[in-house]
């Protein structure tokens, strides 16, 4: 790891007085585009394979379901190009010496990442369009690059964000960045296989407990017939496949903090002083060094982290103040994504368990209760992992290289585009909620059978 002191000289900060703000405004956008990142990894690949069915099978349910969810795709399509537009117009306006000092070391991922979005575009248009202008076989094939696109975009922005993390290939020589090697920033930082898997396996669980529990919701309500469950069996079965996993990703994700942000580490536990055998505590509220309030599980923090129970921990103390993240903002978010991840792994071994002795879905109406909470609670876990990662990682932009003090603009205004920002999302989340409704309400065609049972 390139050391601390070295890599920020020749960097200075600010006068910026409304730097928390101006972090609350990306933290904001991000809220709102990540779901929608997580509709473009997953659900092109659940179209693609309730199409394929249609092909094998010839059956007008698959084909019906098909198309009424490219509509859905296509409304999320649009509104992830509003946020994401947002997004990369904050990245140079809200954080201009980030972008000017770095750029040429990520500039790389994100050109990918733009290319792949055009591409995504261009086969969309092709996919809705060609549903009755191109054979079968055909329409099948230009649904794939969109399912490709929206993994390799969200790819390149996971390596730059590994990178943020864990930053390599380059040299910072009295401020400037010199010798720049963009693959080896991009993809051989220590960050990067252990953040992609964590968000693709979270692309397929959000999607599939979000998209099921409004299919879930509908089961309650007596829609039980063969479209319907089929919808509901696509979807939950992506994500129970994906929940499971992702708990060992986590074991993954954090034995790699626990190697490289040692800081962060100790502030998801509220770890005040270095020590052997650290212990975990659930619940409980930082303060003084310590936690209070809590259930201590005692040495569990160095088992888990170092899978040694007598291993050191570096505690918040070995660092200045300032170098100190929000400990509680942090511990906080890090238990809610631990502990609604856990719950979902559960809630998904339950379904698997019971679709391979019975054969088909649950019957009992708590499982669908549980399923309908679930999609809400997938999302506050993805948001609670997010911030788990970027607000662990301050006062730093990229780790030990630059404080986000030092990337701020220096520009007036910003409380007042803040609350801008803010009516922005709420009429765009309004418009996306009507647009859903619309395609909701909308009865299936007489073709499509709805008294025959489906497994």
């Amino acid at each position: 790891m390139l050391g601390g002191a070295t890599l920020t000289s020749g960097l200075t900060g600010v006068q910026q007085n409304h730097l928390l703000q101006a972090r609350q405004m990306q933290a904001l956008s991000f809220i709102v585009h990540i779901p929608l990142v997580c509709f473009g990894i997953a659900f092109p690949a659940m179209i693609l394979f309730i199409e394929w069915r249609y092909l094998r099978t010839g059956e007008d349910v698959y084909r019906t379901l098909a198309r009424r969810w490219t509509k859905v795709l296509v409304t999320l399509f649009a509104a992830g190009v509003v946020t994401g537009t947002i997004l990369s117009f904050e990245m140079g306006l809200l954080w201009p010496d980030f972008t000017s000092t770095f750029g040429s070391v990520f500039g790389l991922g994100f050109a990918i990442e733009g290319f792949s979005f055009f591409l995504e575009a261009i086969f969309i248009g092709i996919y809705v369009y060609g549903w009755d202008r191109l054979s079968p076989r055909a329409h099948l094939l230009a649904g794939i690059p969109i399912a490709g696109a929206g993994v390799l975009g969200s790819l390149m922005v996971i390596s730059v964000n590994g990178w943020m993390n864990h930053p390599q290939g380059f040299r910072l020589v009295k401020g400037q960045v010199v010798d720049v090697r963009p693959w080896r920033a991009l993809f051989g930082n220590g960050y990067f296989w252990h953040e992609l898997v964590h968000m693709y396996l979270a692309g397929y669980i959000v999607t599939g407990f979000v998209v099921g529990g409004a299919y879930a919701i509908g089961w309650l309500r007596g829609r039980r017939d063969r479209y319907h469950r089929i919808a509901l069996a696509v979807p939950l079965t992506s994500a129970a496949v994906a929940a499971p996993l992702q708990v060992l990703v986590g074991d993954w994700a954090a034995r790699d903090v626990a190697n490289q942000q040692p800081i962060k580490l100790a502030a998801l536990e509220g770890l005040g002083a270095t020590t052997h055998g650290a212990p975990i505590h659930l619940f409980g509220w930082y303060s003084g060094g310590h936690v209070k309030y809590g259930i201590e599980i005692p040495r569990l923090l160095s088992l888990l982290a170092f899978h040694r129970v007598n291993a050191t921990v570096t505690g918040l103390n070995s660092v200045p103040t300032d170098d100190v993240p929000p400990v509680n903002v942090v511990r906080i978010a890090f238990q809610l994504m631990v502990g609604i991840g856990s719950l979902l792994a559960l809630l998904s071994l339950i379904f698997l368990i019971l679709r391979w002795r019975r054969g088909g879905l649950p019957s009992s109406p708590w499982f669908y209760r549980a399923v309908a909470l679930a999609g809400p609670a997938s999302v506050v876990a993805l948001i609670a992992g997010w911030v788990t990662t970027e607000v662990g990682r301050q006062p730093w932009v990229v780790y030990r290289v630059m404080r986000t003090d030092q990337a701020v603009t220096s520009a007036s205004g910003i409380p007042v585009s803040y609350a801008m920002l803010a009516v922005a999302y709420l009429v765009l989340l309004a418009a996306i909620g009507w647009a859903l409704r619309r395609l909701a309400s909308r009865p299936l065609p007489e073709s499509v059978p709805m008294d025959a049972p489906a497994g």
